[in-house]
C-alpha cells in the first residue's frame, strides 16, 4: 500500500521536533559568524584602469570603426600578456614583493565590459595600499612594455587605483555567510527531524496501530497514574472494620 504524506502531518512532524531544527540553524548560523569574523582575513580590491587606443600621426584625424574593433580585440590579447611573468616579475621587482610572479598572478583580475576600449586591472589583496601599489605598477609597466611586446602605442592610463579613507573589505561577507548558513542548517534540521521519524518505529498513537495493522480501533483503555486516585478512607464503621474507597476523578 502507498504511503502518502499530509501537509498537517509535515507541520506536526516539524513541531515535534523544533528544537532539533533550532539547533541546527542556530548552530549554523554561529559557525559562519565566527568563521567570517575571527578565521577568514579581509580582502580589499584594488583598481586601474587604461583604455586601448591606436595613436594617429594626424590629431586631427578620426578614428574609423575598423580602428576600434581592431583595439578591442588587441584587448584580449592585452589580458594575456599583463598576466605574463614578463610583467608581474617587474612589478614583483618595482615593488619589493615577498611573493614570485606566479603567486601575483593569482591576485590579479583583467576585465573589460563587451565592445569596450577601457580595460580594468583589479588586484585582491589583504592590504588596501599593497592593493592600489600593485594595480598602479602593474598598469604602468604594461605601458612601458606593450610598444616593445607589440610594436604598438596604444595604451593609455585612464584611471590610477586609489585607497579611500576607509576601504571596505571585498571578501569575506558575513551577512551573506550567515544567511546562507542559516537556509543550510534549516535544510539539515528539516531532514534530520523527518529522518528521526521515518527511523521511529513505537508506536504511541491510535493512528500508529492504525497504519501499522491497517485494521480500525475498536476502543482504547486510558491509563490511570497515581496522583488521579484519591483515597478516601479513614472513616471507622460498626463493628471495628474500616474500608477503603477509590474514587476516579
Amino acid at each position: 500500500m502507498e504511503e502518502t504524506i499530509s501537509l498537517k502531518e509535515i507541520f506536526e512532524v516539524i513541531k515535534e521536533r523544533i528544537l532539533v531544527i533550532l539547533f541546527f540553524i542556530i548552530g549554523a548560523a554561529s559557525i559562519a559568524a565566527f568563521v567570517s569574523y575571527f578565521i577568514l582575513t579581509p580582502k580589499y580590491d584594488a583598481t586601474a584602469q587604461f583604455i586601448v587606443n591606436q595613436g594617429k600621426d594626424d590629431p586631427a584625424a578620426q578614428f574609423s570603426v575598423n580602428d576600434i574593433r581592431t583595439n578591442v580585440e588587441l584587448i584580449n590579447t592585452y589580458e594575456v600578456i599583463i598576466k605574463s611573468r614578463v610583467i608581474l616579475g617587474d612589478v614583483v621587482e618595482e615593488l619589493n614583493l615577498d611573493y614570485s610572479a606566479a603567486q601575483l598572478e593569482g591576485k590579479i583580475q583583467v576585465s573589460s565590459a563587451q565592445n569596450s576600449q577601457v580595460v580594468n586591472v583589479t588586484v585582491n589583496d589583504p592590504d588596501p595600499v599593497l592593493a592600489a601599489n600593485i594595480a598602479n605598477a602593474t598598469v604602468k609597466i604594461f605601458q612601458q612594455q606593450v610598444p616593445e611586446l607589440m610594436n604598438v602605442d596604444n595604451v593609455r592610463i585612464l584611471t590610477e587605483a586609489q585607497v579611500s579613507a576607509n576601504p571596505r573589505p571585498v571578501a569575506p561577507k558575513p551577512n551573506l555567510n550567515i544567511a546562507i548558513a542559516i537556509v543550510l542548517g534549516g535544510m539539515l534540521g528539516v531532514g534530520l527531524a523527518f529522518l528521526l521519524e521515518y527511523l521511529n518505529t513505537q508506536i504511541e498513537t491510535e493512528e500508529d496501530i492504525e497504519k501499522s495493522l491497517e485494521l480500525p480501533v475498536l476502543g482504547s483503555i486510558s491509563t490511570i497514574e497515581d496522583k488521579d486516585i484519591v483515597t478516601l478512607v479513614h472513616k471507622p464503621r460498626r463493628g471495628g472494620n474500616n474500608y477503603v474507597q477509590a474514587q476516579k476523578r
